[in-house]
C-alpha cells in the first residue's frame, strides 16, 4: 500500500471513490445550495444531523488530548468553542424551530452508525484515526457548500447551513485537518496507512448514506 509524491489526503481521497463525489455532488447537497431542498427534508436532515453534535463535540476534545504537539491542539480548541457556543448550535435550534422539527428525534440506522464510528476513534484517542474521521466530515461539506453559486437561497434554513461549511475561516480549519493528515501519514507504516484508509472510507461511505437517506 505504498503512498507516491502525493498529499496523503489526496491518496485518501482518490480511494474513496465514487462514494467521495457521490457525496460532494449529492443531488440533496445540491437541491441545499439550490434552495430546492423542501422543508420536510430539510427538517429530517436537521434533526439527524443535530444527532452529531454531542459525538462531535467529544470528538474534538479527544483531538485535543491525542494531538502530539500545542501547536495542534489550539485549533481544534478554537473549533470546539464554536461549535459548541456560537452559531452552529444556534442555527439548528432556529432551523427546526422554523421547519417544525425537534431536537430529540429518533436516530435513523446510519444516524446511529455514524456517531458510532465518531465514539469509536474517540474512545481510542488513536490520532490519526481521530483526524480523519473529523477531515471527512469537514472536507465533505467544504466540497459541496463550495459549490454553490451567487446568489444563495433567500431562506436562512439554507443559506446559513451553506455559509457555515463555506468562506475563509471554515476553508482554514479543512486545510488545517488535511495538513494534519499529510503530516501523520508521513511517519505512518502499511498498517497505518491502511487502518486511517479504512477508517477514512467507512466515513465517507457514512456520509453518502446520510445523504441518501435525507431523499428517503
Amino acid at each position: 500500500m505504498a503512498v507516491s509524491e502525493q498529499r496523503f489526503s489526496d491518496w485518501l481521497r482518490e480511494r474513496c471513490e465514487p462514494d467521495w463525489t457521490s457525496v460532494v455532488t449529492h443531488p440533496f447537497a445540491r437541491a441545499i445550495t439550490t434552495g430546492e431542498a423542501t422543508d420536510d427534508d430539510m427538517r429530517r436532515y436537521l434533526e439527524q444531523d443535530f444527532q452529531f453534535v454531542d459525538s462531535f463535540t467529544a470528538l474534538l476534545g479527544a483531538a485535543v488530548a491525542s494531538a502530539d504537539s500545542f501547536e495542534a491542539r489550539v485549533p481544534y480548541g478554537r473549533f470546539l468553542g464554536q461549535v459548541a457556543t456560537t452559531e452552529e448550535k444556534t442555527y439548528f435550534h432556529r432551523a427546526l424551530a422554523a421547519l417544525g422539527g425537534r431536537t430529540q428525534a429518533p436516530p435513523e440506522p446510519v444516524t446511529v452508525a455514524f456517531r458510532r464510528l465518531m465514539d469509536e476513534a474517540r474512545a481510542g484517542l488513536d490520532y490519526p484515526l481521530i483526524v480523519a474521521v473529523l477531515c471527512v466530515a469537514e472536507w465533505t461539506y467544504l466540497g459541496w457548500a463550495s459549490r454553490a453559486v451567487e446568489p444563495l437561497p433567500e431562506s436562512f434554513v439554507h443559506r446559513e447551513w451553506i455559509e457555515l461549511h463555506e468562506g475563509p475561516e471554515f476553508r482554514e480549519w479543512v486545510g488545517f485537518l488535511r495538513g494534519e493528515l499529510d503530516r501523520l501519514g508521513t511517519a505512518l507504516d502499511e498498517d497505518g496507512r491502511r487502518r486511517v484508509l479504512e477508517v477514512f472510507g467507512q466515513a465517507v461511505e457514512l456520509e453518502r448514506r446520510f445523504f441518501d437517506m435525507a431523499l428517503s
